[in-house]
């Protein structure tokens, strides 16, 4: 039976760890979100059916929650909201708890991270370079492993390019699918709230529960019946000259899943994807930019004097332009979208899927602020269509790149969402499982390594009665674990998953004198696990008597 209190405790113990402020626009009260944990483990102990008891969550602040102010990144924006925003209340109701709300592109206007008075939010894996926006701090704070999953909203792929440059799951719903009652809104007809998560299964079970019609959202719909995928589905890829202009390494990366998803038996084809592209245009360079106005334009008309302190210039400049299309251009551009739509799902006729990179490139924070609007448009060329076009989407890690995340994204027809995570599953590698014992362990210096590895947690471990451990001469301390033929003792770690490319790159960065073997765990299973190079153990201290690293450190003077 999962553990609310538990869960709730070790992520408020992993934002102290992590220390990363810019992630959180407000950070509930750990004894509020502990009690409301309590009251899901004693539910959980009467009987009650609860799918995410033991799950912690974070919002984005431009989704209401009950308690906590919503500000959408401006403080001059703020107000108290009585009531959960729909999605947010039925998450609660399946036992999730929610413990802060996150840090965005100002009015979720921006897919870079940075607008915003709370400050930028840094990537997850290089603190130099973006985290993507506008979910920003959702995005990060799942990447970290603060959180089991987080909410963020999605109008230009708000929901996919962090989840691409922090390396997590991303879900894009068909819109409508989940009511955006609560939701701060950027352009309402194009809205939708988004899943980030680290595991495909939580994020799809999380989008679920949120998903239904709202007598309060009147384009809000009810799913229609599953798509079915024959036995050897068709996925279109763009052609080469689409691809131009990505990342150093991308194209090679993106061909490499192309591959892979090859490999599982899916029938790739090559589709010249322009309209869609050209539709992306329309998000921001069109008459669409005007429901970004009647959203929020009054309230930046009547605080101009706060542009370039709590207001930001980007996002003001982006949104009081919607001021300036006329009905006549709204007709025009209606009209010049519905033919490439119909130009696009021509061209994918046959497919059930359309797979891309999520995005372009992965900027640094010194790139963004050099030229705020042009490296936001790059980044947005395979998103921004998505909801115009009223398409379903997913994206998925894909690999790394120079050490980085690399992402791509599945995308299909309105409804197609359960679809989307079946193909996907073709492409996300199995995952294996790593026994630590010091310095990985979580709140330890160096467990960080493992959750940007795509590491989780899986359960405390101890090994069987047959090593001993030593205290190394390392910066940072470490133990070593080393198997005795006799006179061994039972040594207390933990046991964390990691998916297939993350131990890969994880491994490749052990220094020695650590190194991975096999270890025997207590209940008779075998797990790779560090282990300590003999030569580092001379004249060290034997620390088995404690029971295991943090024991040792406990008892330190």
């Amino acid at each position: 039976m999962p553990d609310p209190v538990a869960a709730v405790e070790a992520t408020y113990d992993r934002m102290d760890v992590v220390d990363r402020s810019e992630i959180w626009v407000t950070r509930r009260h750990r004894e509020d979100a502990v009690s409301e944990a309590k009251e899901i483990a004693a539910q959980l102990a009467a009987g009650e059916n609860l799918p995410l008891a033991g799950k912690v969550i974070a919002v984005k602040d431009n989704i209401d929650v009950a308690g906590l102010p919503t500000t959408a990144a401006a403080h001059s924006y703020l107000y108290r909201p009585d009531a959960d925003a729909t999605a947010v209340a039925r998450l609660r109701a399946a036992g999730a708890v929610v413990v802060g709300k996150t840090n965005l592109d100002q009015f979720a206007t921006g897919l870079v991270g940075t607008r915003s008075p709370y400050g930028a939010v840094r990537n997850a894996w290089d603190p130099a370079r973006i985290s993507g926006g506008s979910s920003a701090g959702s995005a990060v704070a799942v990447a970290l492993g603060i959180v089991d999953a987080a909410l963020g909203t999605d109008t230009a792929g708000s929901g996919r390019v962090p989840a691409a440059l922090n390396g997590v799951i991303g879900v894009k719903p068909t819109k409508g699918l989940v009511p955006v009652t609560g939701v701060v809104p950027a352009c309402y007809s194009l809205d939708c709230v988004t899943v980030f998560a680290r595991d495909l299964g939580l994020a799809r079970l999380t989008a679920e529960l949120m998903s239904g019609p709202d007598a309060a959202d009147p384009l809000s719909r009810e799913a229609r019946a599953d798509v079915v995928l024959p036995p050897r589905p068709r996925v279109a890829v763009p052609t080469s000259e689409h691809l131009a202009d990505m990342a150093p390494g991308w194209r090679e990366a993106f061909a490499a899943a192309v591959a892979s998803v090859a490999a599982g038996g899916v029938e790739i084809v090559e589709v010249d994807v322009a309209p869609l592209l050209e539709a992306s245009k329309l998000l921001y360079g069109g008459a669409f930019v005007a429901e970004r106005y009647a959203a929020v334009g009054a309230h930046i008309e009547s605080h101009r004097d706060l542009i370039g302190t709590d207001l930001d210039p980007t996002v003001a400049s982006i949104i009081l332009a919607g001021a300036a299309p006329s009905a006549a251009q709204w007709a025009e551009d209606t009209a010049t979208l519905a033919r490439l739509g119909a130009a696009g799902r021509a061209l994918l006729a046959g497919c059930d899927a359309l797979l891309t990179p999520t995005t372009t490139s992965h900027p640094t924070l010194d790139e963004v602020a050099a030229d705020p609007i042009g490296v936001n448009s790059r980044l947005g060329r395979f998103t921004n269509f998505a909801n115009l076009l009223d398409l379903a989407s997913l994206a998925v890690p894909a690999g790394f790149v120079d050490g980085l995340p690399f992402g791509v994204m599945f995308t299909g027809p309105a409804f197609s969402d359960r679809a989307l995570a079946r193909l996907a599953e073709s492409l996300l590698a199995p995952s294996l499982e790593l026994f630590v014992v010091g310095a990985h362990l979580s709140g330890q210096p160096l467990n960080n390594q493992l959750v940007q590895a795509g590491g989780s947690l899986v359960r405390p471990a101890r090994t069987a009665e047959t090593y001993r451990l030593r205290a190394l001469a390392t910066t940072p301390p470490k133990p070593g674990l080393v198997r005795v033929p006799e006179g061994g003792s039972g040594v207390e770690g933990e046991v964390w998953r990691l998916p297939a490319a993350g131990f890969g790159t994880f491994v490749a960065a052990v220094p020695p004198p650590m190194v991975i073997g096999t270890v025997e765990l207590s209940d008779g299973s075998s797990v790779s696990g560090f282990l300590a190079e003999p030569w580092a153990l001379e004249g060290t201290e034997d620390i088995t008597e404690f029971g295991g690293w943090r024991g040792y450190l406990a008892a330190r003077p």
